[in-house]
């Protein structure tokens, strides 16, 4: 497994130092975006425009769904190429199987996708005057949105996997987790409250906001269920790939686009 990782890694690596304009390009819209938000919000509102800790909350939100972005073009964006250059079939042949394969892949991507998000994080916080911590212990709740990010990629890459072509579907599908992801529902109450906890990811995001947006200590309780929530998704993500495979076998369509 290390010598697969280390070469996704090198593979990442050389595409990323080959067209270093896509990654540059990339860390701009991203940051613009948000930016032209942000400048249009305050527009409207006036001069008496004042988020606070909303504004951080907001930014971490939008961070978090640019890294679902970056693991969904990745794994479900990853299967549409390997099946438009005809290259699918020798995954699923290879000796490690195509869901190491896609794991260690995303995690070689993701190695170098970090310093991406933390210089588009780092441009937001300048432009926006945001007063973000960054204490040690977020890396426990960022753990958890990303087995919910991972296990998102892989249900929407088995339909990638079975429909070779599903380039419309997955904005209807990002867009959603959008608001998903930038709404506090960690600070709703009773039903609606227990609802959000069955959402993928936003456990996570939630006590993320609580560390870094308003300096609040960590809440194992909420952990716990950040947890499950990432680990359920990360499975039925890896169990529906594994159905999706089967499937597609069954119809022999790998190699077919």
């Amino acid at each position: 497994m290390l010598e697969l990782f280390l070469a996704e890694l090198r593979c990442s690596w050389i595409q990323l130092r080959r067209y270093p304009i896509e990654s540059i390009a990339q860390i701009i819209f991203t940051s613009s975006i948000f930016y032209g938000l942000f400048l249009g919000a305050g527009y409207i509102a006036g001069s008496n425009f004042q988020l606070g800790d909303r504004l951080d909350s907001i930014i971490i939100g939008y961070v978090l769904w640019i890294l679902v972005n970056f693991v969904m073009a990745n794994i479900a964006g990853g299967l549409q190429n390997e099946a438009l250059t005809g290259t699918l079939e020798q995954l699923f042949l290879s000796r490690y199987g195509a869901v190491k394969v896609f794991l260690m892949r995303g995690l070689a991507y993701l190695t170098l996708e970090i310093i991406k998000i933390m210089i588009i994080l780092i441009i937001i916080i300048l432009l926006t005057d945001s007063r973000l911590s960054f204490p040690p212990i977020l890396i426990l709740p960022f753990i958890t949105v990303l087995l919910g990010a991972y296990g998102f990629a892989f249900i929407i890459g088995s339909l990638a996997l079975l429909l070779k072509r599903i380039q419309q579907l997955m904005p209807l599908l990002l867009f959603p987790l959008l608001f998903l992801l930038t709404i506090p529902t960690e600070t709703w109450s009773g039903t609606p409250k227990l609802l959000a906890q069955l959402i993928p990811m936003t456990p996570g995001a939630g006590l993320l906001r609580d560390l870094m947006a308003r300096g609040e200590s960590l809440n194992l309780t909420t952990l716990i269920i950040a947890f499950i929530n990432g680990t359920v998704y990360f499975a039925i993500g890896l169990f529906l790939f594994r159905v999706a495979e089967k499937e597609a076998k069954r119809r022999g369509i790998l190699s077919g686009y």
